[in-house]
């Protein structure tokens, strides 16, 4: 079996596939790779089924050998990688020969970058996903972000590779936005015209306090009508903009807590989920309202970009 050793795991560098979909009754998240299009896309470059278990790394890359080589993709932000020093580019399918070292530095872009191999990482699958879910620290290898000296199984591969492609013009449409789409939260009649209007008129900086399990919004505060009182908890969903006490909205993401006891103001629309994946710290983000209609068409468009 092929394998890959972890020379240098980067800052925070985890096993991800798509996630693990139906636990959230049992008080498990999704979890899954942040940017799922980044995946998805990787997994299509070299020949994997879509949801094929691939490397997330986060800010700062690291640095892997392949002792019997490997086709893989780098899909999601620059990280600047180089092939024995060699500078390759991303979104596109590389053969690695026996005996290379990958290797990658810190984000040019966005957050996250992704490394998908041909076959795929092989870990032990948790309730029917690879996934890492670090705050529960199950799934993955050994529930836990990579270490120097790990070793990470590649799954088999059969028959001959065919060299896949994606568009530049499919690249500039799928790319990570700052201004996302929202419908309205579950609680949005709570908060007056004025507060609303707030929302979606300010722009809001990503705090530093932000994880996978959410994002921390800094800006103008919002507030919800008086007299409202304390709402019972209830289940939330994924891209959920909560408003806690202090009025700075909180984004929740792919190991969210799976319910919630603060109102929801609005929404993140299924296609610009990945675009939260590839926020960093201090990246500033707006709001815009669309329509349920607008975001079911955003979704078809997306995911025909996808698949074509």
């Amino acid at each position: 079996m092929s394998v890959i050793h972890v020379q240098a795991p980067g800052l925070f560098t985890t096993v991800q596939d798509l996630g693990r979909e139906g636990y959230g009754p049992m008080g498990v998240s999704l979890s899954g790779a942040a940017d799922p299009v980044s995946l998805r896309v990787g997994n299509r470059l070299v020949g994997n089924d879509e949801g094929a278990a691939a490397l997330e790394m986060t800010l700062l890359g690291g640095s892997f050998l392949f002792p019997q080589g490997a086709v893989v993709a780098l899909t999601g932000s620059d990280f600047g990688a180089t092939l024995d020093g060699t500078i390759i580019e991303c979104w596109k399918p590389v053969e690695i020969s026996p005996g290379q070292t990958l290797s990658l530095g810190p984000t040019r872009s966005g957050a996250r970058c992704y490394l998908c191999v041909r076959g795929g990482i092989r870990v032990k699958p948790f309730l029917g996903s690879a996934s890492t879910h670090i705050l529960s620290g199950l799934g993955g290898l050994d529930g836990r972000s990579l270490r120097k000296g790990d070793v990470l199984n590649i799954g088999p591969v059969s028959g001959s590779f065919h060299h896949a492609a994606i568009t530049a013009q499919t690249l500039k449409c799928l790319a990570p936005r700052k201004i996302l789409r929202v419908t309205p939260g579950p609680q949005s009649d709570w908060f007056p015209e004025s507060s609303q209007r707030t929302f979606y008129a300010s722009t809001y900086r990503v705090s530093e306090e932000s994880n996978r399990m959410g994002l921390r919004l800094e800006g103008d505060p919002i507030s919800t009508s008086s007299g409202v009182g304390e709402m019972t908890t209830e289940g939330v969903s994924l891209g959920a903009i909560q408003i806690p006490e202090g009025g700075q909205p909180i984004m929740l993401f792919v190991e969210q807590q799976t319910t919630g006891g603060y109102p929801k103001i609005a929404n993140v629309i299924s296609a610009d989920l990945a675009s939260i994946g590839q926020l960093r710290p201090r990246d500033e983000i707006r709001f815009e309202k669309v329509s349920w209609e607008m975001a079911r068409s955003l979704l078809r468009e997306m995911e025909e970009l996808i698949s074509g």
